[in-house]
C-alpha cells in the first residue's frame, strides 16, 4: 500500500479588515438638476405668459407646503391645523394694507413675525404630546382661529372676506398689475430666498438632529440633544414660513378669504406632501405643482366631481409610489443603476 503523498499545511490567509460603512453626510452643494429645476419657473414666464397668476399661486402654495414639510417630514410632527399660521399671515398683511400700511416687503416681514410668535406659543402645547395629541392640538388651534375670524366680521370681513387690500409698488417701481407679472417675480424671489435658507438649515447638524428625532426621539437625549428645544425651534420656523406664504397670497391677490384658515386648506396641504414626498423639500414643491395642475385641469373638465379624480390620483401614488413622486422616481433610478451594474458584472 503506497503511502499518502505529503500535503503541505495550508498557509493562513491574511485577514483583510472590512471597510467601514460610511453614510454620506448631506451637503448644500447645488446639483445640476436643481439648477434646471429653478430655471423652469423663469422659462414659464416666457412660455406661458397667460398663466402667470396661476404659476405665482403655485409657488405660494409650494412655499406653504415646504413649511409643513419642515415639521412633518423632518421633525415628524403631524399637524392638521397648519392653515392657522397661513391665514394669520394673510390677515396680518391684509389688515395692514386696509389700515394704510401697503408697503409689501415690510408687510411681509410683519406677517412673518406675527405668525412666528403665534407658532412659538403653540409649540409649547405641541411638543409635549405624541402623535395623536399633536394632531388634536393643531386641529383645535386651527378650528378656534377659524371661528374667531368668522365671529370678528367687523375686522376680518367674516365669510365675505377681507376686501379693500391694495399694495404699493414693489421697491417703489414695480406695480402689481392684472397680468400678474410683478406678482410672479415677487413670489419667485421670496420662494427662492427662503428655500435656499431652509435648504441650508436641513443640511446642517441641526437638520440631522431633526431627522434623528423623527426616527428615534427617545434615543436623542442619550447624545445630549434637547428634543423639546429643537422641536420648538422647527415648529416656530415652520409657522413663520407659513405666515410668509399667507401674506404673499394676500398681497398678490389683494384679497383674504376665510378659507385661508379652514381645515380644508390644511387637508389639501397634507395631500400635496403625500403626492410629492415628505422630508425632501423639493417634494413639497413638486406636490404643489402636480396638485394645482391636476385641480385646474380636472375642474375645467368636470367642476362638480374633480375631487373624485384627485382622490384617485392620491390612492395611486400611495399604492405604487411609496414616498411620493420623488420617492418613486428615486427608487426607479436606483433600480436602473442596479440593473446596469448587474449586466456589466455578467459581461
Amino acid at each position: 500500500m503506497k503511502p499518502a503523498p505529503y500535503a503541505a499545511p495550508a498557509q493562513p490567509q491574511p485577514v483583510v479588515p472590512a471597510k467601514p460603512i460610511r453614510h454620506p453626510l448631506p451637503n448644500d452643494r447645488w446639483k445640476p438638476l436643481e439648477i434646471v429645476f429653478w430655471l423652469l419657473p423663469l422659462a414659464s414666464y416666457f412660455l406661458f405668459p397667460g398663466y402667470l397668476v396661476l404659476i405665482s399661486q403655485m409657488m405660494i402654495v409650494g412655499l406653504f407646503a415646504v413649511s409643513l414639510d419642515l415639521i412633518l417630514g423632518y421633525a415628524g410632527i403631524v399637524s392638521l391645523g397648519h392653515a392657522a399660521f397661513f391665514g394669520l399671515g394673510a390677515y396680518t398683511a391684509g389688515l395692514l394694507s386696509v389700515h394704510g400700511w401697503s408697503e409689501p416687503i415690510s408687510g411681509l416681514l410683519i406677517a412673518a413675525v406675527v405668525s412666528g410668535l403665534f407658532g412659538f406659543l403653540v409649540s409649547f402645547l405641541v411638543v409635549r404630546g405624541q402623535d395623536l395629541t399633536r394632531l388634536m392640538v393643531t386641529l383645535g388651534v386651527g378650528l378656534m382661529l377659524y371661528e374667531a375670524a368668522n365671529k370678528a366680521a367687523f375686522l376680518t370681513g367674516g365669510v365675505d372676506g377681507l376686501s379693500g387690500v391694495s399694495m404699493n409698488k414693489l421697491f417703489g417701481v414695480f406695480e402689481f398689475d392684472l397680468y400678474g407679472k410683478t406678482a410672479f417675480f415677487y413670489s419667485f424671489g421670496v420662494l427662492f430666498i427662503i428655500f435656499v435658507l431652509l435648504r441650508r438649515m436641513v443640511n446642517s447638524p441641526f437638520g440631522l438632529g431633526l431627522i434623528g428625532i423623527r426616527e428615534g426621539g427617545k434615543r436623542m437625549p442619550a447624545i445630549g440633544a434637547d428634543v423639546n428645544k429643537r422641536l420648538t425651534v422647527i415648529f416656530t420656523v415652520g409657522a413663520t414660513v407659513a405666515g410668509i406664504a399667507g401674506a404673499l397670497l394676500a398681497q398678490t391677490t389683494q384679497f383674504v378669504g376665510l378659507d385661508s384658515l379652514s381645515f380644508a386648506r390644511s387637508a389639501e396641504l397634507m395631500i400635496i406632501l403625500v403626492l410629492g414626498g415628505t422630508g425632501r423639500l423639493y417634494g413639497a414643491l413638486i406636490g404643489a405643482l402636480v396638485f394645482m395642475l391636476a385641480q385646474d385641469y380636472i375642474a375645467g373638465l368636470n367642476p362638480a366631481y374633480w375631487q373624485f379624480w384627485i382622490g384617485l390620483l392620491l390612492i395611486v401614488i400611495v399604492l405604487f409610489a411609496r414616498g411620493g413622486i420623488l420617492g418613486g422616481a428615486e427608487r426607479l433610478v436606483n433600480m436602473t443603476k442596479t440593473s446596469a451594474r448587474n449586466k456589466e458584472g455578467k459581461s
